[in-house]
């Protein structure tokens, strides 16, 4: 009963967050769970410490708060704890992490601007949709698998509007954002922002979309920013660009399994294929 009772304030304090405010509500490691531990003890140090954790967050960039949800001892935290031998050595993938990955997204989308709407659009509701099942029973839905596995045994896994669907296009919404980061770095002929866009989708979202998603993406190219202001909002004005494509390179190595897990169990239940109109 307690673990459900915490499962559900971690949700709460994350969809209450938002996306423009993940760093400072429940997605971020220090800040709400520094608040809860000093309940349970030494009220006034770990209170202290929690308020340290929210002042060193809020500057951080998108990509340094994934990499912070990433990290082995946050995913031990929202698995209650790790320390159990006889546990799975490959678990299924953390609903909850996920959610706030998601949210992330959410700003990195902001961020390249409004050419990016309909994308952010389709992120958002199926985020939402996400949460409302996994809020009806955290511990139950804490688990991806268990979220697919529930609408598989319904028969509505291939509904438009499932969870399952939402799954799905969040992990390639997640494979388009880690491509195009990964460019930005790694281009040696400083393309301009539309190319490194544009060949991302190419190899993440496009061999999913019917041809109503893609004329609608060819439409947004044209309203893209320049990389240099990509960059600087990405960032942070004002931030020391050095440590970027490191940081990049981290995050690459964090998500990449996660979404390959993601990937394998949606194959597993044969819903890897799903494409848009």
């Amino acid at each position: 009963m307690v673990e459900r009772e915490r499962d559900e304030e971690e949700a709460i304090a994350l969809i209450g967050g938002g996306g423009g405010q993940l760093q400072q509500e429940g997605a971020v490691p220090d800040a709400a769970e520094g608040e809860r531990d000093g309940e349970e003890g030494d009220a006034e140090d770990d209170g202290q410490e929690g308020e340290e954790g929210r002042d060193d967050v809020e500057g951080w960039s998108e990509i340094r708060l994934a990499i912070e949800e990433l990290s082995p001892a946050r995913l031990i935290k929202h698995r209650g704890g790790g320390g159990d031998d006889d546990k799975p050595a490959a678990p299924s993938p953390l609903t909850l992490p996920f959610l706030a990955l998601s949210h992330l997204l959410l700003r990195v989308l902001d961020k390249i601007g409004p050419t990016m709407a309909v994308l952010r659009l389709d992120v958002q509701r199926n985020i939402e949709r996400l949460q409302e099942l996994y809020l009806l029973d955290p511990a139950k839905y804490s688990t991806l698998t268990e979220i697919v596995e529930k609408e598989v045994e319904e028969g509505t896994a291939r509904k438009v509007d499932s969870c399952a669907r939402a799954v799905l296009w969040l992990t390639r919404s997640m494979d388009f954002t880690i491509a195009l980061l990964q460019r930005l770095e790694e281009d040696p002929d400083q393309q301009s922002l539309v190319q490194l866009v544009e060949a991302a989708y190419e190899v993440s979202l496009k061999p999913w979309h019917g041809w109503i998603s893609s004329a609608a993406c060819k439409i947004a190219l044209k309203l893209i920013p320049e990389r240099k202001i990509f960059t600087g909002l990405l960032l942070g004005m004002g931030q020391d660009c050095s440590p970027l494509k490191d940081e990049i390179e981290k995050l690459a190595l964090l998500l990449r399994p996660l979404l390959d897990d993601i990937h394998s169990m949606m194959a597993t239940f044969r819903l890897d294929r799903l494409k848009s109109t």
